[in-house]
């Protein structure tokens, strides 16, 4: 998922010159109200006056195909302009471009690298996706505590995938004691925010008894809420635990469910 900041100007409208700003303002309100055409052409000269929110915009559009014609090759080169002023949202950007082999190579090693870059400046989306660059090797030496590190900088942050696979780590113990537990403690967190895998592997602990009590009941009631949000496997799951279940415990599980959703 790429990122784009026409949506939020104020802190950048205010570091830059009262034209270059109402310049930028304007383009914000042709983006919000669909004119993407307008928006191209307002950003463009800020963008090759050198401003790096602009840059990564104008990455964003080609990216997308938006106020002007598809073009990855141009949206890595504005991309990485923004990157090497150091932006943080351009940087995740490039990382992407990298990873996917979009208007460039594919190349983990150069996604890794830019994908720490933005990690470095705390944006979580780049650190669960560094992550997962260092759990599955690619681009750099497999290794698992440096996988935690960054799943677990990124879960502090609230990033729900990340507080799902750090959970994942602690379930599997890898980089860390095996702590079903802890487990628990990460995949709730995401479950609380509606992350399907997550609510899936709950039940799934609730199913086994791993960490917590073993409750059927409390494993449909999570099955039953991802399923809900169209996850298979929950459905399976679901399926496989409802004979052991009367009626009145699955209505209970399902009371239980909506009200879940409703803290939501």
């Amino acid at each position: 998922m790429l990122k784009c900041v026409l949506v939020a100007i104020a802190m950048a409208a205010a570091s830059v010159q009262t034209v270059a700003a109402s310049s930028f303002a304007d383009a914000v309100s042709a983006y919000q109200r669909g004119d993407d055409a307008t928006a191209f052409l307002l950003l463009r000269p800020l963008a090759e006056g050198g401003d790096a929110t602009a840059q990564n915009d104008i990455g964003a559009l080609y990216e997308q195909g938006r106020g002007t014609p598809q073009d990855y090759f141009e949206a890595v080169k504005w991309y990485r302009r923004a990157a090497e002023q150091g932006d943080a949202v351009a940087q995740y950007n490039l990382a992407v471009m990298y990873a996917r082999g979009r208007g460039t190579i594919q190349d983990y090693g150069e996604a890794a690298r830019w994908y720490r870059a933005a990690a470095d400046q705390g944006d979580v989306t780049s650190q669960n996706n560094l992550g997962s660059i260092y759990y599955n090797g690619r681009g750099v030496v497999q290794d698992y505590v440096e996988a935690l590190k960054w799943y677990r900088l990124a879960a502090y942050q609230g990033d729900a995938a990340a507080q799902f696979n750090l959970g994942a780590m602690y379930y599997n113990g890898y980089g860390v004691q095996k702590d079903y537990v802890e487990a628990v403690k990460w995949l709730r967190m995401a479950a609380d925010q509606r992350y399907g895998k997550a609510e899936n592997s709950l039940g799934l602990m609730y199913k086994n008894g791993e960490g917590v009590p073993q409750d059927i009941v409390q494993a449909y009631t999570w099955f039953t809420l991802a399923a809900a949000q169209g996850y298979a496997d929950a459905v399976r799951n679901q399926r496989s635990i409802a004979y052991l279940l009367t009626s009145q415990q699955i209505a209970d599980a399902a009371r239980s469910a909506l009200q879940l959703q409703g803290k939501k």
